[in-house]
C-alpha cells in the first residue's frame, strides 16, 4: 500500500484566489494600516490568518443545511445539534450560542468579577479579554517544556500541575470561580494536552472544590494527538478518547468554527443545572432562545454533522500531515519553527526567523507584513502584538514572552499544490531575511488590539 497519506474527499466546488502583484500588495499594506485583518480577502492568495470558521463543508453539511428548521422555538435542529453535543462530549445541558466567544462572555460573565482569578494552561486572545473584561485576572500555567520551542515533548499544552495546586491551595475562598483548559493550546504552538494532564486537574479542582471547564475549539485534533502520542493510547478509537477528555469536568464551552467545520457557531455545555439556568437567562437577553441562541437552524444541521466528520480517523490523519508536512519541511531547511508541529497551524518562530530586530521592533508582526507582501500569504501574529501589556507609566509596549506567527490551515480548503507554495515561499523570504524592517504600532483600541491596530514600519 502507497504511503502517501492523501485528501480523503474530492473536490466538488472551487473558488478563486486572489491573485496581485507585490506593488499591489504593498499598496493593500498601507491602506490597511499594516494590519492583515484588515486587507480584504480578494486580495488574499492563500489565508492562513485563522482556522475559525474557514473550512469548507461536505455535501452532508450543505444537504443539512436544507434541512434545517427555522422555527423560533423547539427546532427539530435544535435537538439535533443537542444530541450529537451530548453524545460526543457528555454533558446534561447543551446550549447553542453564535460562536465561542458568546460562551465565554456568558460564563465569565457569569463567574468572573475583580478580584478572582482563572487560572487557564494558556488563555487565548478573546477568552482572557472576556476574564479581564469582568475585571478579573487571567492566570497562565502553561507547563515548563512550552518555554522551549525547539522541545520535541509531545504534549506541551499540558496544565503545570504543580503550579495549579499551588494556585488553588494559596487562593482565599471565592477566589477562583473555575479553571479553564484549552485543548489543544493554542497560543502556545498549538500543542496538544495529554489524557493524563487532563485527569490530573479533574481531580486537582474536586479536591479543593472549583469547578473546571476546556475550551474545546480544537477537541478532535487534541484526541488524535492523545492517539498517536500518548502510551497506552494507540488502540483506541478517537471518539472514544475524545469523550475521555471530558470525563470528570463540570463543562465545555466551544467555538465550532474550528472541530465542528462549521462556518458560525458555538457551544456551552455543562452539567451544573444551576449555571446552565443562568446561562439561558443571559442567553434570552443578548443571543437568542435557548434553542437557537443566535444561529439559524441550518448552522445547527451543519454543527451536528460536522462535529462526527471532525472524528473520522481518515481525515483527522490527513489533517495533522498536513500540518506535520509544512512544519517539517521548514524545520529540515533550518527555518525556526515550533516543535513539534501540533495540529490546525504551523507557528513560526518570528524573533528567531527576524534575530536583527529588537523584540520591542515587533519582529513577528514584521513578519507576517513581509509575507503577505512576498507571496500573499496572510498569517497572524502571535506576540507582543496580541499579548505584550503596556506599561502603565510610558505607555510603551511591552514584548510578550515569544513572537510567533501562525499559519493556521483551514480545514478540507488547501492541497498540498498550495502547501509547497508556501514552503517555497517562506524560503525565499528567509533567504533574504535581514532585509525586514521592524514596525511600530501607531494607533490601537484598548482591548483585542490585534484586530484594528493600525502600524507603520520603522
Amino acid at each position: 500500500m502507497s504511503k502517501t497519506i492523501i485528501e480523503p474527499f474530492r473536490i466538488k466546488v472551487v473558488e478563486p484566489v486572489g491573485r496581485t502583484t507585490p506593488a499591489e500588495r504593498r499598496a493593500a499594506l498601507q491602506e490597511a494600516g499594516y494590519n492583515l485583518f484588515m486587507i480584504p480577502a480578494e486580495k488574499i492568495l492563500i489565508d492562513l490568518l485563522t482556522d475559525s470558521g474557514t473550512g469548507a463543508m461536505s455535501a452532508e453539511q450543505w444537504a443539512g443545511l436544507s434541512r434545517g428548521d427555522e422555527s423560533y422555538a423547539g427546532a427539530r435542529s435544535f435537538f439535533r445539534f443537542r444530541d450529537a453535543v451530548q453524545e460526543i462530549f457528555g454533558f446534561e445541558h447543551v446550549i447553542p450560542v453564535h460562536q465561542g466567544r458568546a460562551a465565554e462572555k456568558i460564563l465569565f460573565g457569569l463567574r468572573a468579577a475583580p478580584g478572582k482569578t482563572v487560572p487557564n494552561n494558556t488563555h487565548f486572545d478573546t477568552t482572557r479579554a472576556n476574564v479581564e473584561a469582568q475585571g478579573a485576572r487571567a492566570l497562565d500555567l502553561p507547563c515548563a517544556e512550552s518555554a522551549d520551542l525547539r522541545n520535541e515533548a509531545p504534549f506541551k499544552g499540558n496544565m503545570d500541575l504543580d503550579a495549579l495546586e499551588r494556585t488553588l491551595a494559596a487562593a482565599a475562598p471565592g477566589e477562583i470561580p473555575v479553571v479553564m483548559t484549552t485543548i489543544t493550546n493554542n497560543s502556545l504552538g498549538g500543542h496538544p494536552v495529554s489524557l493524563a494532564n487532563l485527569k490530573s486537574t479533574v481531580e486537582i479542582c474536586r479536591r479543593h472544590g472549583i469547578p473546571c471547564f476546556v475550551d474545546a475549539a480544537r477537541f478532535a485534533e487534541n484526541a488524535y494527538l492523545i492517539k498517536r502520542r500518548e502510551p497506552g493510547q494507540g488502540e483506541r478509537p478517537v471518539k472514544e478518547i475524545a469523550r475521555d477528555q471530558f470525563r470528570g469536568f463540570d463543562g465545555c464551552l466551544m467555538s465550532a468554527k474550528k472541530d465542528g467545520i462549521a462556518n458560525i457557531g458555538g457551544i456551552f455545555a455543562t452539567n451544573d443545572g444551576d449555571l446552565a439556568e443562568e446561562a439561558r437567562q443571559v442567553l434570552v437577553v443578548t443571543e437568542g432562545f435557548p434553542t437557537y441562541g443566535g444561529l439559524a437552524g441550518r448552522d445547527l444541521e451543519a454543527i451536528a454533522i460536522g462535529l462526527h466528520e471532525a472524528l473520522d480517523e481518515s481525515y483527522l490523519e490527513y489533517r495533522l500531515a498536513s500540518t506535520a508536512y509544512l512544519a517539517d519541511h521548514l524545520h529540515a531547511a533550518g527555518v525556526p519553527v515550533v516543535r513539534p508541529a501540533g495540529g490546525h497551524a504551523v507557528y513560526l518562530d518570528g524573533r528567531a526567523f527576524l534575530n536583527h530586530l529588537d523584540p520591542a521592533h515587533l519582529p513577528g508582526h514584521a513578519l507576517t507584513c513581509a509575507l503577505y507582501e512576498h507571496a500573499g500569504i496572510r498569517g497572524c501574529e502571535i506576540g507582543t502584538v496580541m499579548f505584550g501589556r503596556l506599561d502603565e507609566a510610558t505607555g510603551e509596549l511591552l514584548p510578550a514572552e515569544h513572537d510567533l506567527v501562525r499559519l493556521a490551515i483551514p480545514r478540507r480548503v488547501y492541497t498540498q499544490s498550495h502547501i509547497d507554495y508556501v514552503i517555497e515561499s517562506i524560503l525565499e523570504l528567509f533567504a533574504k531575511r535581514e532585509q525586514i524592517p521592524g514596525m511600530k504600532m501607531v494607533w490601537s483600541p484598548r482591548a483585542l488590539r490585534h484586530f484594528t491596530a493600525r502600524f507603520a514600519p520603522r
